[in-house]
């Protein structure tokens, strides 16, 4: 071979065709793991580093978030910060046992107004949606018909009337001529029942007479209670048949009834203060349960028990002078059977429901709450009464409960009473985070934290 070749016999042997040194192979196998290790690297510098920026800007903040938080700084808190809640007080009073039930407006009276004899509707004399009196008129039938036959039967009756007369003057011969022995005794019977006879046919015309009479009254058609005429539901002129026909309904409005269900459980409640001779009040509420319609005062209970719901039906009676109630109108009745008096109040917002049965969130102190169970008895919606575990003054978490537990701290939200003085803390921080003057430390130290927590998420969007 060439001796100014640039291959030298002695190492030409250890390089084969498709191979490469061993060390080469190794440089560039690792070479991507190596730059990998330094991307890592400086990944791990910039957190600290920012990190440390992070942490130079909180440097300020963090005395007061450990303030708040009990020591525990952070900027996310901790598990020991203050729930706030809202409060109200253990009050006394009297606690009004009602009873509550759906129920319907029902008139006293519903008359639907037909005629008693058939004829022409010659005049109607209402006007739809009028209030009318008993004995009112409200339309009117011809009555030239039956005052025809009045007529004829009057004459029938004058004629039987002389008849009779006649009868009876004949008597009167036949007995004189029976005491002389001039006419036989037959003679006289006879003629006496004649006389019966005549009396029998003038009752009769005169029965006619006055059924005449009456079928002419009728056609003057009258209302039969007080009340409001309904739409008329016959026009003027047509012919009208006897008791078929429905001219007009006629509701009495004053006084009117609520017929409304209670449950069997509280009919024994009931009939003892019935029995007892109680008038019991009884409040109609609109449909929404939110509007108190009128005020009565309860009149009956039905005598049984409906078996397919259980329940029992009442009749209240109410004034409705200004005509509030409307017939067939559901209505919330609220029966008050008693009043429990100078008892323990408390609000329905604070009671929950959990192991312990029925318990509330007591305040101990002005930080921390504690777990008490009670025993409640009737309540208003509102407002439940306390048998016992409660005295009056106490006071009560009613907002806030969600995340509390036994020993929890707490703070008191604006508006709610404290233990000094029975005020709220106010705390109005103005439009740069600042604190009015006469605010309260604590309430600085959560303004000051929101505007630099305002800050730090304004810094983290930016980067």
């Amino acid at each position: 071979m060439n001796e100014s070749s640039p291959i030298r016999t002695d190492t030409a042997r250890a390089y084969q065709p498709g191979e490469a040194p061993a060390r080469e192979v190794r440089t560039r196998r690792f070479r991507p793991i190596r730059w990998l290790v330094i991307l890592v690297l400086l990944a791990g510098a910039g957190a600290i580093g920012h990190r440390w920026y992070e942490a130079r800007t909180d440097k300020g903040a963090e005395p007061a978030t450990a303030h708040r938080t009990g020591g525990r700084g952070g900027r996310h808190g901790g598990a020991d910060m203050p729930q706030a809640v809202g409060i109200a007080n253990v009050t006394t009073g009297d606690m009004p046992v009602i009873l509550q039930g759906l129920g319907t407006v029902t008139p006293l009276a519903t008359v639907t107004v037909k005629s008693q004899i058939s004829g022409y509707l010659m005049q109607v004399k209402f006007r739809e949606g009028q209030t009318v009196k008993a004995g009112d008129e409200l339309a009117q039938i011809d009555s030239r018909p039956y005052e025809a036959l009045l007529a004829q039967y009057q004459g029938q009756l004058a004629r039987d009337q002389a008849l009779l007369q006649n009868s009876k003057l004949d008597l009167q011969r036949y007995q004189t001529l029976n005491r002389q022995d001039s006419i036989s005794k037959q003679n006289v019977d006879t003629q006496a029942a004649l006389v019966k006879q005549n009396e029998g046919t003038v009752a009769a015309d005169q029965a006619l007479v006055d059924q005449q009479k009456l079928n002419i009254a009728y056609t003057h058609i009258t209302s039969p209670v007080d009340g409001r005429v309904g739409l008329r539901q016959v026009d003027q002129g047509n012919y009208i048949s006897a008791a078929s026909t429905a001219i007009v309904v006629v509701t009495q409005l004053h006084p009117i009834s609520v017929v409304f269900t209670l449950p069997e459980d509280d009919v024994a409640r009931v009939m003892r203060q019935v029995r007892a001779g109680a008038k019991l009040t009884v409040r109609a509420y609109d449909r929404g349960d939110a509007h108190e319609i009128a005020t009565g005062r309860l009149d009956t209970v039905d005598n049984q028990i409906d078996t397919t719901t259980g329940t029992v039906k009442l009749r209240a009676l109410f004034d409705n002078a200004d005509e509030e109630l409307f017939p067939n109108q559901f209505v919330n009745a609220k029966l008050t059977v008693d009043t429990v008096r100078g008892a323990t109040l408390v609000p329905n917002s604070s009671l929950l429901q959990g192991t312990p049965g029925t318990y509330v969130y007591l305040m101990d102190g002005d930080s921390k709450v504690t777990v008490r169970p009670i025993k409640t008895g009737e309540t208003d919606g509102t407002t439940t009464v306390v048998v016992s575990g409660l005295n009056p003054g106490d006071r009560v978490v009613t907002d806030g409960t969600d995340r509390l537990k036994d020993g929890a701290p707490v703070r008191i939200t604006e508006g709610a009473p404290a233990a000094g003085d029975g005020k709220a803390a106010e705390a109005k921080p103005d439009g740069k985070g600042e604190v009015k003057p006469g605010a309260p430390a604590d309430a600085a130290v959560e303004t000051q934290g929101a505007a630099e927590g305002g800050r730090r998420h304004r810094r983290r969007q930016a980067q």
